[in-house]
């Protein structure tokens, strides 16, 4: 039911997919790129449904109260003390040693500008992550141009700069233009 849900979302949305399941391990970082909108969270979630995948993002752990708590959880919310003595990559790493598939999606901060002004380069903790958890960066696309999204490759990470130019490179193909420093 969940996928015939999914599936209908991209319909609706008149949007198709396309992954190739050989990219996909059992244990990731996942980063997306491009977000322009709100239906971007939307379409990717309806792919993890249609793909099978349990997916984790990371939550201030504020959010984690009341009735807001179980939802977050059900939907692999994971809670992030950003003043904890243990950072977050720390905190990331130790779920990846902890669990026999773990998927941590992430959209890195600064795939749009929030006002419309010209945007500020990505964000790298993800690759700390990846890198950390020796796991391999899984590179999901959404391209509101032409409607089309998915899963166009991973790199597995060595080297901060050779890894972002291969990333912006990457993503290029699908005329989604990444900016690193």
């Amino acid at each position: 039911m969940k996928k015939f849900l999914a599936n209908s979302i991209f319909k609706a949305a008149g949007w198709t997919y396309n992954v190739d399941p050989e990219i996909l391990e059992k244990k990731q970082v996942i980063i997306g790129f491009e977000h322009t909108s709100n239906l971007d969270a939307v379409l990717s979630i309806a792919l993890f449904q249609i793909l099978d995948i349990k997916i984790h993002t990371l939550i201030k752990k504020e959010l984690f109260k009341g009735p807001l708590k179980p939802v977050l959880e059900k939907l692999g919310g994971i809670p992030v003390d950003r003043k904890a003595s243990k950072d977050i990559v720390s905190q990331m790493v130790e779920q990846f040693q902890t669990h026999e598939t773990f998927n941590l999606v992430i959209a890195p901060e600064a795939t749009r500008a929030k006002d419309g002004s010209e945007r500020k380069p990505i964000r790298t903790g993800f690759w700390h992550i990846a890198k950390a958890a020796n796991v391999p960066i899984v590179l999901m696309y959404a391209n509101a141009r032409s409607k089309q999204g998915g899963i166009l490759g991973k790199i597995y990470p060595t080297d901060l700069q050779k890894d972002l130019e291969k990333i912006k490179e990457l993503y290029a193909q699908f005329d989604i233009d990444v900016k690193i420093n």
